[in-house]
């Protein structure tokens, strides 16, 4: 060891000049007691050491003592071992009196005292038999009267324990005849300085945990220390003392509950196995204060008195053994400590500890998830009680937003006794949450477990629709629809729970196009042949089916879903109505109304159960979200896939990273997929064509196009014509243009217009006007662009992307015959573009003004006209009192985005302050 390391602590100074001090005093002829006190592992013994080598190189005597449990059942073992042989002792025998035998050894004292000046040293004289500690009081009392001078210094342990300790050595001793000392433990800087002193180079986060685990003890940070410098040991602070060699905090941790005597053991045991179940648990799951609940909890455990353990949790936190953490819980100064507590605890015991901790939590109205914690860590409890905590648990953790919990609490509840169909329904929470999560593969069998056991048949139904949807997600259609087929026979008599089926078939099927095709004509023969046995939810989807077909108008499918919805739903039933009426809607530019509908479906949903309608739901809000052009409220994260392929939100984004002038990060995204490995999907198709608009903007129409008609080969194989769902026709047609093919682009461009007018909503329609506009050209094509900017100015406001593209194409046309009026629609396509974010649009048009000789436009940069539809909606919740994090809440977006917008807000208003929000937007 280096000198660094032994370098006497500040606390230990102070100590050594007291019994120097007195030690001088002694050689000048007065004698004196001084008493070391502290807690095991402060340094008691170290310091007394130090004290009597100094005093024997100052020409003192010493006379040494150590007290251990083993000599309080013989009289006098600790004088007899200060005093050394004394022959006349024996010679009495052991039936003289206490008090003869007294006087005999201090004839023998008196003898050491008139050779020269004494030193006692006598180490822990709490553990002192009886008739030595009675002697040694005898002594105290009289040690300034002797005819040679005597120091009498002893050490005394003064740590709060769980048993009552005996009275101390100055118990009857007047405070004028003793001069005590206590010895505190290490502060965290001076035990940082101890580390660093023997680990020169440590990193800060490696000194802080070996100062934590060091817990304020001199003992074990010694000890711990000496096990981080041997050869081959650990290069960090581990959290078993497995890892440690050759052991010695353990060692020190171990002497230090022995010393403590076996309550406080007990105790100290049974608050590190309540300590490990904390591990990991959420925040706020219990309020333990020391002084209450927690001091009761350990006492029923160990069968302590509750107000010694309250008092011993208060020491223990003083002394630095104990942190409270951020509920308030006394917890071990590191897992270290805790595991050092519990080493030599045999695992069925401590498993044993668990499982009462968690039967006592509970009975002392405990959080579930405090007691599912403890849970986690004990055996099979063997009674209903358990498992019901267990999935109460899960049931919170998924609500939290916290899935890995809840799959840990799931699969210690199959550990327990249960009955089938409870077997069945807990199988059928935990697969869906398995096959939601990243990187397992336990899910499918889970749920493949819960189809094959009895069950109410809606809890069948659940079964087969998560397993189906996990199958789906997996790219494996057909399996998924088989799956939900297999139930038809045991739902004979059941036609609400075969509808269901039927719907969720037919959801499922979406994601490969021959079953989809399949699936949706054997519905609609059923309709024909037997319209008693559709239900609400399967005919909306057939509406769903006729709009993406071209078979149905906006007008006529929202007539339809509306009817529908003003059915009796059932609850099983009711998620996909709404999703599906949702997705009508959406397409027919009823957005308010979507969003309605989806946010009731989200609504219904059984959190963390794996439902068909969704992710359909979530989709529909992204649809919503990129339709209005509000690209910043895309969601955050994609969805977790559990195949290599694209997903719908990953096609909104890349649009939405075209639209707002990230090429770089668009053209990372686009490349980011083999699609030639990714499984045939209608979001694979979404994908095709958000892929085609980042290459026509990056100014590769040969690729685009080849993207838009590969899109529409796989959408028409789908019976997907409608250009309400993917307008490839329109995208192809501009290509074909901009390649010198004006015959196949005007082909494109009708057939789009001929489709979108069955549809009939205005964006739908003034989009295919735009195109064939523009591949039109001339006088008969300026006339379709006008047409498409007057019907798109009767739109909501939704359609407001559609309106740039549309003044944009008319301003281009008009710009050769009526150069002021193109002037005038290039502009105000350029401040729209400006306020909805659209820096790709926005440019187009300043090029546009250039190449028509005019001069960049001065677009309203300040003021709340400047606003994109984002930060005016984000701003208005802002001005009613809402904070951020229910703005993030109520809009679906993450607390940074909006946070983000606000800023922008700000600026543009040349406002500071949330408080000037309602006037800043009424300004203008």
């Amino acid at each position: 060891m280096s000198q660094a390391h032994h370098e006497r602590p500040r606390e230990h100074r102070e100590a050594a000049a007291l019994l120097a001090d007195a030690a001088a005093r002694a050689r000048a002829g007065t004698g004196s007691l001084v008493l070391l006190r502290g807690a095991t592992g402060t340094g008691r013994t170290t310091v007394l050491e130090a004290a009597a080598a100094d005093a024997t190189a100052h020409g003192m005597r010493v006379l040494r003592a150590r007290c251990s449990p083993g000599d309080t059942t013989a009289p006098f073992a600790t004088v007899l071992q200060l005093l050394g042989p004394v022959p006349e002792f024996d010679e009495i025998g052991p039936a003289a009196s206490e008090r003869d035998r007294a006087a005999l050894l201090s004839r023998a004292l008196r003898s050491y005292v008139d050779e020269s000046p004494l030193l006692l040293a006598v180490d822990d004289i709490h553990l002192a038999d009886a008739p030595s500690h009675r002697w040694l009081v005898e002594i105290a009392r009289h040690v300034g009267r002797l005819r040679q001078p005597v120091l009498l210094a002893v050490t005394e342990r003064s740590q709060y324990d769980i048993d009552v300790p005996t009275p101390g050595l100055t118990h009857t001793l007047s405070p004028a005849l003793v001069h005590t000392h206590t010895l505190a433990p290490l502060t965290p800087d001076r035990a940082a300085f101890v580390v660093r002193a023997e680990f020169p180079s440590a990193r800060p986060s490696w000194v802080a945990d070996c100062v934590r685990a060091g817990a304020g003890s001199p003992l074990l940070l010694r000890a711990l220390l000496d096990d981080l410098g041997a050869p081959g040991g650990p290069s960090t602070v581990p959290e078993t003392t497995a890892a440690l060699y050759p052991g010695e905090y353990s060692a020190a941790v171990s002497w230090w509950l022995d010393s403590a005597g076996p309550g406080t053991a007990e105790v100290a045991r049974a608050l590190a196995a309540l300590d490990e179940g904390w591990d990991h648990a959420p925040a706020g799951a219990w309020d333990l204060e020391p002084a209450g609940r927690l001091g009761g909890l350990l006492a029923e455990l160990a069968g302590a008195d509750p107000a010694r353990v309250a008092g011993w949790l208060t020491a223990m936190t003083g002394l630095g053994l104990l942190r409270p953490d951020a509920d308030g819980r006394p917890r071990y100064a590191h897992p270290l400590l805790r595991d050092a507590v519990l080493t030599g605890v045999h695992m069925t015991r401590r498993r044993a500890a668990h499982r009462a901790a968690a039967e006592a939590m509970l009975h002392r109205g405990a959080p579930t998830e405090a007691v599912a914690r403890q849970l986690l860590v004990s055996d099979r409890v063997g009674t209903s009680w358990a498992p019901g905590v267990l999935q109460d648990a899960g049931a919170l953790a998924v609500r939290d937003g916290r899935p890995d919990d809840a799959v840990e609490y799931l699969r210690r509840a199959l550990d327990e006794t249960l009955p089938d169909e409870r077997r069945q329904r807990l199988l059928t929470e935990l697969g869906s949450l398995e096959c939601a999560g990243r990187g397992s593969s336990a899910g499918i069998s889970r749920l493949t477990e819960a189809l094959g056991l009895p069950g109410q048949p809606q809890d069948r139904v659940r079964a087969a629709m998560a397993l189906g949807t996990a199958l789906a997600g997996r790219g494996r259609a057909r399996a998924a629809v088989e799956v939900l087929h297999g139930l038809d026979e045991q739902l004979v008599g059941r036609p609400d729970l075969a509808g269901i089926l039927q719907s969720a078939s037919a959801l499922l099927s979406e994601q490969d196009q021959t079953v989809r095709r399949e699936v949706y004509r054997g519905l609609c023969e059923r309709a024909r042949r037997a319209p008693e046995l559709v239900g609400p939810a399967t005919r909306a989807l057939l509406v769903r089916y006729a709009a993406t077909a071209g078979l149905t108008s906006a007008a006529d499918a929202m007539r339809q879903v509306r009817d529908l919805l003003a059915e009796p739903a059932d609850p099983l039933t009711e998620p996909f109505l709404l999703g599906t009426a949702a997705a009508v809607a959406q397409w027919a530019d009823e957005l308010d109304e979507a969003e309605r509908l989806v946010e009731r479906g989200l609504a219904g949903q059984r959190p963390g159960m794996l439902h068909p309608m969704h992710q359909a739901l979530l989709n529909t809000r992204a649809d919503i979200a990129a339709v209005r052009g509000e690209w910043a409220d895309l969601p955050v994260e994609p969805p977790v896939r559990l195949h290599d392929g694209p997903a719908n939100v990953h096609a909104h984004t890349l649009i939405a990273l075209v639209e707002t002038g990230r090429t770089v990060e668009a053209r990372r995204l686009a490349d980011g997929f083999d699609l030639r490995e990714a499984p045939d999907s209608w979001e694979l198709n979404r994908f095709l064509y958000a892929r085609g608009l980042q290459r026509a903007a990056a100014g590769d129409p040969a690729a685009a196009l080849h993207d838009f008609l590969e899109c529409g080969r796989r959408q028409s194989a789908r019976d997907v014509v409608s250009p309400v769902v993917t307008p490839w026709r329109s995208a192809a047609a501009e290509c074909r243009h901009a390649l010198g093919d004006p015959r196949e682009a005007l082909a494109l461009a009708e057939e789009e217009l001929r489709l979108a007018r069955e549809w009939g909503t205005p964006r739908t329609v003034g989009r295919a006007l735009r195109t064939l506009g523009t591949v039109t050209g001339g006088r008969r094509g300026l006339e379709l662009a006008e047409e498409s900017v007057r019907l798109l100015r009767t739109a909501p406001a939704t359609a407001e992307p559609e309106l740039v593209a549309a003044l944009l194409a008319q301003g281009r046309q008009l710009t050769a015959a009526e150069g002021a009026r193109a002037r005038e629609c290039l502009r105000e396509a350029a401040e729209r573009a400006e306020r909805l974010g659209a820096l790709r649009l926005r440019a187009l048009a300043e090029e546009a003004l250039r190449e028509g000789g005019a001069r960049r436009p001065s677009l309203v940069r300040t003021g709340s006209r400047s606003l994109t539809g984002s930060e005016r909606r984000i701003a208005q919740l802002a001005a009613q009192g809402r904070t951020n994090t229910e703005i993030a809440d109520l809009l679906h977006l993450a607390r940074r985005t909006v946070e983000t917008h606000l800023t922008s807000t700000y600026k543009k208003l040349g406002i500071r302050r949330r408080g000037e929000l309602p006037q800043a937007l009424g300004a203008d």
